[in-house]
Formats: structure tokens, C-alpha cells, sequence
């Protein structure tokens, strides 16, 4: 029994790739904020594969981009945290309808739970500094970053939906 298609197998290394170069390429970055793109491939691969397929591929892309870009600086918690990002994406994107309330529902759970909770006790571990002193910065950030990436996956996902879904009609050759 094939647990995952070639076809499957061939986007998730694209969307690895994706979030990787938005991710690390495409960000702009300072000690405990990052600002990037690379929720754009994750969301999109856990709305077409699934949050199992799209936690792996988030996990996967995280443990690369760190091998690739900071290699000394590799933390198993972000990780974690992407697996999560993957993960809730999937539980309110796969085989659901697309709309901007979700869009905004699934963007505030991981900006609070994942960005805010999750990456902000583990960047308290890397630097030693208490968790009042980062949590304000990440506050603001997560403020400012919620409604233009409801907006963004909501709008890719639209444009997407109606291309990425459909089968191409078999040629004859």
C-alpha cells in the first residue's frame, strides 16, 4: 500500500523549498522577531495534503533552512513549533471551504499559541532573558502581522483552489 504518491512526494519537496527561500532568503530578522513568508508554502501544503503532510514539510523545511543558513544556531524547538504551524493549518485548511474567517481563525491560533507561547519560551532558553522581556516585542509584532497574513493565505488559497485541484484532461498523442 502507497502511503504517499509520487506527485505528493514532488510538492512536498517544492513547498520545502519555498518556505525555505521565503523563510531565510525573502525575511527581514532581528534577535527575537523574524518577519517572512514562509507560512505561505506551509499553509498552502497543509490545505492541499493534509496537517500530517503539511507539519512534516513545515518540520522538514525548519530542520534544513537551519542546516543551510545558521548551522551552529539549530534549536529542536522551533521544530516543534513548525510541526505545530503544519499541523493547524491542515486542521482548518484540508477538504474545508476557504473563507476569510477562517483564514483569520487559523492565523490567530498560531500567532498566539505557536508565535507568541511556543517561540517566545523557546527564544527564553537560547538567550537566557525572562519571558517578560521578549513577550512586548512579539506582542506587537503578532499585532501588526495578524490581519496582512489572514489576508495573504486567504487570497493565495482563492487563486490556488481553482488551479491546483484540477486535473489536466489526458492528450492524445
Amino acid at each position: 500500500m502507497q502511503i504517499i504518491s509520487t506527485k505528493s512526494l514532488v510538492f512536498a519537496a517544492l513547498f520545502i523549498a519555498l518556505s525555505i527561500i521565503f523563510t531565510h532568503v525573502f525575511a527581514i530578522q532581528t534577535t527575537f522577531i523574524r518577519i517572512d513568508f514562509g507560512f505561505l508554502a506551509i499553509a498552502i501544503c497543509s490545505m492541499m495534503f493534509g496537517p500530517l503532510i503539511g507539519g512534516t514539510v513545515a518540520a522538514i523545511a525548519d530542520i534544513i533552512g537551519c542546516m543551510i543558513f545558521t548551522p551552529n544556531l539549530y534549536f529542536p524547538g522551533f521544530s516543534l513549533s513548525a510541526f505545530a504551524i503544519g499541523i493547524i493549518y491542515g486542521l482548518f485548511f484540508h477538504n474545508r471551504s476557504i473563507s476569510l474567517v477562517r483564514s483569520f481563525l487559523a492565523n490567530i491560533v498560531i500567532l498566539l499559541f505557536v508565535s507568541l507561547a511556543m517561540n517566545t519560551i523557546w527564544l527564553s532558553i537560547l538567550y537566557n532573558k525572562a519571558v517578560t522581556v521578549i513577550v512586548y516585542s512579539r506582542l506587537l509584532k503578532c499585532a501588526i502581522m495578524l490581519p496582512g497574513q489572514s489576508l495573504l493565505v486567504y487570497l493565495l488559497q482563492k487563486r490556488l483552489s481553482s488551479y491546483a485541484f484540477k486535473q489536466p484532461k489526458a492528450e492524445n498523442f
